[in-house]
């Protein structure tokens, strides 16, 4: 049997962490319900069964990451023991969106990116609070309060850019991500734009670019998340967490 090149055996990427694999679930689910909304918005009308392949997949990525939490071994706290059941429940609905139409299959996976987004934040403060990792090796990258907010609205698919009259402007629907801040994750390579993946915005009008964490970033954020919270000095306010409970609204 010949032997591999020295360089070789050193140059297999880690497999990623139970939390970076909750976090790629997340952007799979998001790519996933992109593509419903422009079937959905297709003209001539697509395929009945046209998700069905991408649905079998994202079932099958459900369970691997269900599989990589309950490997954690981690005592069954309530919090955990709900996000292993969300998990599940997650695999089921997206296997069954498989055999239904369009407009069903998109109100089942509706919720999917926030829901593991969610177990993501519950598996990295479980390990971290029993004084585990859950991110993987990768450069430290120094994150402002907006960056982090701003990654973890990304990760849940709450952040596209258009461009209109020759000026970008970045939409966001819970917490406010400035187009400034979304140039500098890019510039630190964390996070990129899908050019024209995104469903318009309205009937007929431009696809737009859907905002995605690199693996640098993935990375990034699983680290954030697993980090014990900052020491604060005295009379300072802490920024509020990102939360799913706000207005929608836009930034420019």
């Amino acid at each position: 049997m010949t032997t591999p090149p020295e360089g070789f055996l050193f140059d297999v990427a880690a497999p990623p962490t139970p939390v970076e694999r909750l976090l790629l679930l997340s952007d799979q689910y998001v790519q996933h319900i992109d593509m419903l909304d422009r079937l959905l918005r297709a003209h001539p009308p697509s395929e009945p069964n046209a998700h069905a392949a991408s649905a079998q997949r994202l079932a099958s990525a459900t369970r691997t990451a269900l599989k990589a939490v309950t490997d954690v071994r981690l005592f069954r706290s309530p919090d955990l023991s709900d996000a292993v059941v969300r998990l599940e429940q997650l695999a089921f609905l997206i296997s069954a969106s498989a055999d239904q139409q369009l407009p069903m299959a998109r109100t089942l996976t509706a919720l999917a990116p926030e829901a593991a987004m969610g177990c993501a934040n519950t598996l990295a403060y479980e390990i971290r609070r029993r004084g585990g990792t859950a991110a993987g090796d990768g450069p430290e990258h120094t994150l402002t309060a907006a960056h982090h907010t701003a990654l973890w609205e990304i990760a849940c698919g709450n952040v596209v850019v258009t461009s209109s009259l020759g000026r970008q402007n970045v939409h966001y629907r819970d917490e406010r991500v400035l187009l400034g801040t979304l140039r500098a994750l890019e510039a630190k390579g964390l996070a990129e734009r899908v050019p024209q993946s995104a469903p318009a915005a309205y009937v007929g009008g431009p696809l737009q670019d859907r905002v995605r964490l690199t693996p640098a970033g993935t990375t990034a954020l699983a680290t954030a998340i697993s980090s014990p919270p900052t020491r604060r000095a005295p009379g300072t306010t802490p920024a509020p967490a990102p939360t799913a409970a706000k207005t929608a609204a836009r930034s420019r």
